[in-house]
């Protein structure tokens, strides 16, 4: 079965701001959960599919209680910031399947001022072969970017390029952290955290969160917002259990074509995309393998200028995880927050695709070693 045209993203909400002191994370939920139904015209009581990571409480049933829903499907699927794009897909397949109707998806987080503890927990089978050696995102980005570097010549200047362009779009952004444009010097002379990575080639590291709101065809005519069509979902793990690990490539290799073949359409269609900016080497590869460039040509593909408006393929126009926001480690759900803007004209005038028809969304959740990748592919209501 074939989720395309199934079911349609009405509701869309990231929260405004980057720093909750006072705040829960439960809370952060709730005011995006009704941030997103406000958006879409409905209501808590409308919903009847809940999905969230299940990092708070247990699994998704303490929000459950705490959002007062009576859902008659939840899923709480964790794999890391590519979770929230998962979460679109399970959603559009529940209610193609008649499991759901209205399907709200949540993310809150808190993290800004906590000093993140060991990247995996202890009953994790890796734990005792990689903890002890002091694995860490950065580092283990670190080692793709270097590898890049080593296979294809990528230098610190093209990486820059990313943040660069990260950088012109986010100065349009109000709730961005940083709105600052910076230039190729700034981030390769900003201050090194895992050889060859510099501060400014990595995320920011925010609270906050956001909620989309995807329903059913009919119940998406009913209402008076522009939806947004979910046309294709694809989902990939890559480990290191199947033999070599290649550190140039992500699960993109095989989650895009995927997503792109059950929408329909090629590449050469898609108007946006945004993709996920952990650190300025996940862009570089994850365009080289969605086929925007060829292998090893992501540095010089990003150095041309390809990410701007009037470039190849805006990327990115809220300013990303590298410059506006990243909840709690986990940037995927923000990333279709924007593509939906796009799709329905509601960007940052500055920044708005013209006549943006086709999108994608993509995620990618954990490290280099083993992670989980996501692709979305969305379409204007009217497309």
């Amino acid at each position: 079965m074939s989720i395309r045209g199934k079911a349609h993203i009405v509701g869309a909400y990231e929260h405004p701001a980057r720093d909750l002191p006072n705040h829960s994370v439960q809370q952060i939920h709730a005011e995006c959960a009704m941030g997103a139904l406000a958006d879409a015209g409905l209501s808590i009581r409308d919903v009847d599919g809940f999905f969230s990571t299940g990092q708070l409480g247990f699994g998704g049933v303490s929000l459950t209680e705490y959002l007062g829903l009576n859902p008659s499907y939840i899923d709480a699927t964790f794999v890391g910031g590519s979770s929230y794009l998962a979460h679109v897909g399970h959603a559009a397949a529940a209610i193609a399947a008649g499991k759901c109707r209205v399907a709200l998806i949540t993310q809150g987080a808190k993290v800004r001022g906590m000093v993140r503890g060991a990247k995996h927990t202890v009953d994790t089978p890796e734990f005792s072969f990689e903890t002890v050696y002091g694995e860490t995102n950065a580092g283990i980005y670190a080692l793709a970017a270097r590898r890049h570097m080593h296979e294809f010549g990528t230098t610190a200047e093209q990486l820059a390029a990313v943040k660069v362009a990260a950088s012109e779009y986010a100065q349009y952004n109000p709730n961005a952290l940083l709105r600052k444009r910076v230039t190729v010097e700034d981030v390769v002379n900003s201050p090194m955290i895992a050889d060859p990575l510099h501060r400014l080639d990595c995320c920011v590291v925010t609270d906050g969160g956001g909620a989309i709101v995807v329903v059913a065809p009919e119940i998406a005519r009913s209402l008076k917002r522009p939806s947004v069509s979910v046309l294709g979902h694809a989902e990939a793990i890559k480990h290191s259990g199947r033999g070599l690990n290649d550190f140039t490539s992500t699960g993109a290799t095989q989650s895009a074509p995927r997503a792109l073949a059950e929408a329909g359409i090629s590449l050469s269609d898609i108007d946006y995309a945004s993709i996920y900016d952990s650190f300025t080497i996940t862009v570089i590869m994850t365009l080289e393998d969605f086929g925007f460039c060829k292998k090893g040509q992501g540095g010089s593909f990003v150095a041309d200028g390809a990410l701007g408006l009037d470039g190849v393929i805006p990327i990115n126009t809220d300013g990303g995880g590298l410059c506006n926001n990243h909840p709690g480690y986990q940037g995927g759900l923000v990333k279709i927050v924007e593509a939906v803007r796009q799709l329905r004209g509601e960007a940052t005038p500055q920044t708005q695709v013209r006549d943006c028809k086709l999108a994608v969304a993509h995620g990618t959740g954990g490290g280099m070693s083993r992670q989980a990748s996501v692709t979305l592919v969305l379409g204007r209501g009217d497309a």
